[in-house]
């Protein structure tokens, strides 16, 4: 594999070939709304608005159903019915390409039915994440997510992405801004733009917020989950601060995010640096267990995470001149990593265990 050409996320030169299509085109049923069935009365229950005492079951009678009333649940076939005849509905339009993608491949529906029941296991009951300052997020209209990155494995970013689609009360989507080594690699490459992932650049984070979306980045790209262990939790440089110019360029506040848990899954011992040069990594991770236990070594610690969003920091005040000032942006980017490092610190405090 040829060694990956990282693009800096501040670089603001327009990459030749993009795409310049109207935003994103949406289906009124590419998203399905799943109702839950009317209640069926049972005998001894009284009906809607009437006056007349309910008449109480027979000892041993049997419900129209088939089912014993004596309060067991019963199954509801209606509701099944509907959730094949759901699920039948997306194989065809998966099968006959009857379904949309927006301007940067993310596809919605897919997102929503497979890849996030996919993801939340992993999330609910491995890592077992707690989300504190969802409340935070606006509920609409743009705005960048800048979190820290660590873990080997950008497994942080995935679970960022559930914790703000299941938590928050619009349900909103969080677009990654992700490394171009992401998308040269086979499958992920296309599983990254299903799941609503970019190129971490200054042209696709822009017309993303500019579309009203939820954007996120990590600006310790590769230098952060690629740290060792015994770096655990300190933050890498941020860059040039481009996060911060683009925010201002779209007026979108910047809501900082801190991940605890993320270091532990996969501590980082070494760094085969020339099997990494070899192979077009920025880094090979040698860990207690990998490469030693083979596929097993593979499989990341069951730690218990927390992911806090903090207080955003509005942008829109300052003039349109302002994305160009770069004493302004050293100040903004210094401000939000200060903030997401001093949280980082608290809530390692109040952590009781890594693993509980």
């Amino acid at each position: 594999m040829a060694d990956a050409k990282v693009i800096p996320f501040d670089d603001d030169r327009s990459r030749g070939g993009a795409v310049q299509r109207p935003s994103r085109r949406r289906s009124a049923g590419s998203r399905r709304a799943t109702g839950e069935p009317a209640p069926v009365l049972e005998i001894g229950e009284a009906a809607a608005g009437s006056t007349a005492a309910p008449v109480p079951p027979l000892p041993g009678a049997a419900a129209q159903d088939g089912s014993r009333a004596t309060g067991e649940p019963r199954e509801d076939a209606g509701g099944l019915e509907r959730r094949i005849a759901g699920g039948l509905s997306f194989l065809r339009r998966r099968l006959t390409g009857d379904y949309e993608v927006d301007d940067f491949g993310y596809d919605e529906e897919l997102t929503d039915q497979v890849l996030m029941s996919l993801l939340r296991p992993v999330y609910e009951k491995y890592f077992r994440v707690e989300v504190k300052g969802v409340e935070n997020i606006p509920a609409e209209g743009g705005a960048l997510i800048v979190a820290n990155h660590s873990g080997t494995l950008p497994l942080d970013g995935l679970m960022m992405q559930v914790a703000v689609h299941d938590h928050h009360p619009a349900n909103r989507h969080l677009r990654l801004l992700a490394a171009d080594l992401v998308f040269v690699l086979p499958v992920v490459n296309e599983l990254a733009r299903k799941l609503g992932h970019t190129l971490a650049c200054a042209e696709d984070a822009e017309r993303l917020l500019g579309q009203g979306e939820l954007v996120g980045v990590m600006p310790e790209g590769f230098k952060g989950i690629g740290k060792p262990f015994s770096e655990r939790y300190k933050l890498q440089r941020f860059g040039r601060g481009g996060f911060v110019s683009t925010a201002l360029r779209k007026g979108a506040p910047i809501i900082p995010c801190s991940i605890v848990g993320a270091e532990e899954i996969y501590p980082m011992i070494g760094n085969a640096k020339t099997l990494a040069r070899l192979l077009g990594f920025p880094y090979f991770p040698l860990t207690p267990t990998f490469p030693w236990l083979g596929p097993l070594g593979a499989v990341p610690l069951p730690t218990k995470w927390t992911i806090q969003f903090g207080e955003p920091i509005p942008t829109d005040g300052y003039p349109p001149e302002a994305a160009e000032d770069p004493m302004l942006m050293f100040n903004l980017t210094d401000q939000v990593r200060e903030q997401i490092q001093h949280t980082l610190y608290k809530l390692l405090v109040q952590r009781r265990s890594v693993f509980f």
